[in-house]
């Protein structure tokens, strides 16, 4: 009975983990955290209504991905992405990504390409209800699943660390100015394209795609962000 309880306890105390990161990650996206900035785990802790232990292993789990940094005895830093890295994270995914998606579009079957169709729908859906974290894992679903019909695992795994270190960046000013759903249509484009068997012109529809995003992301970087306010948890869920 004793193991019992402590295993529920564990699972608990993951899921405020989980809960408190997916809440710090919205905090990212909407530029709340700023980039540069140090925050405390007991001051973050203060502002969403919980104890200091989940939001420092939360954000333990977001400096893996390379979000923030530790700094000791103070917090952690929010990441800063200079306008080079993020051209040097679009170059590298398009070296990957590019012919892998003219490979895929030879080898996979239509059932394999038709099972990512809901996932597209999805990022569509996502940005229509500025649902930014619901955006970006469809988005990340998408690719990645797409990318994984390549069989190539490390592939796969290349792509989400470089993934992760550019995702943050202009998605606010994007929904903002109501282009997040054109870029999110696109996925359905590209489908339709890999569908027809063309691998010429899923490649360079691929390759227009990571450009396109990376254009938007230099329109967006400027843009003005509101005022971080107190939130609790609840509430940072429920905006996301």
């Amino acid at each position: 009975m004793g193991d019992l309880k402590q295993h529920n306890l564990i699972t608990a105390q993951e899921r405020l983990r989980d809960q408190v990161a997916h809440a710090l990650r919205a905090a990212l996206i909407a530029g709340e955290l700023r980039p540069g900035q140090v925050y405390s785990a007991p001051g973050l802790a203060a502002e969403y209504g919980v104890s200091a232990t989940p939001v420092r292993e939360a954000m333990l789990d977001l400096a893996r991905e390379g979000l923030v940094e530790p700094v000791r005895n103070k917090g952690f830093r929010v990441t800063e992405v200079s306008e080079r890295d993020l051209d040097q994270y679009t170059e590298l995914r398009a070296m990957i990504e590019v012919p892998t998606i003219g490979r895929v579009t030879a080898l996979a079957t239509a059932e394999q390409l038709e099972a990512l169709r809901p996932v597209a729908e999805e990022i569509v859906t996502t940005a229509r209800n500025h649902d930014l974290i619901g955006y970006l894992e469809a988005d990340r679903r998408f690719h990645l699943g797409l990318l994984g019909l390549a069989g190539n695992e490390r592939l796969v795994e290349t792509v989400g660390d470089l993934r992760k270190r550019s995702r943050l960046y202009g998605l606010t000013g994007l929904d903002r100015a109501g282009l997040l759903v054109p870029s999110a249509e696109e996925h359905h484009e590209l489908l339709d394209v890999m569908l027809s068997g063309d691998a010429a012109a899923a490649e360079a529809l691929m390759e227009r795609h990571l450009g396109h995003v990376r254009s938007l992301w230099a329109q967006s970087r400027d843009e003005p962000v509101e005022p971080r306010q107190k939130r609790r948890l609840g509430d940072a869920r429920s905006a996301s």
